[in-house]
């Protein structure tokens, strides 16, 4: 087998959105680092079935605008 062909393994710390906190094996960063995150099952709408839908540039409000007779 080739010498260094494969990532260093190592053990890092991850931050859950709530502050939890586990350890794991990974090839992230160095030994010893943090990986904080900023969504996770716990926070997912996938995971939680609380969805927010977000108005970029009025295309929520216009699509309600013309839907809103259909009851959309």
């Amino acid at each position: 087998m080739k010498k260094d062909l494969h990532p260093d393994y190592h053990e890092i710390s991850v931050v859950m959105t709530d502050g939890t906190e586990f350890k794991t094996r990974s090839t992230y960063g160095k030994a010893g680092d943090t990986l904080r995150l900023d969504i996770d099952p716990k926070s997912h709408p996938a995971w939680t079935g609380v969805h927010r839908l977000l108005d970029s540039g009025g295309q929520l409000a216009k699509f309600q605008g013309r839907f809103k007779e259909l009851g959309l």
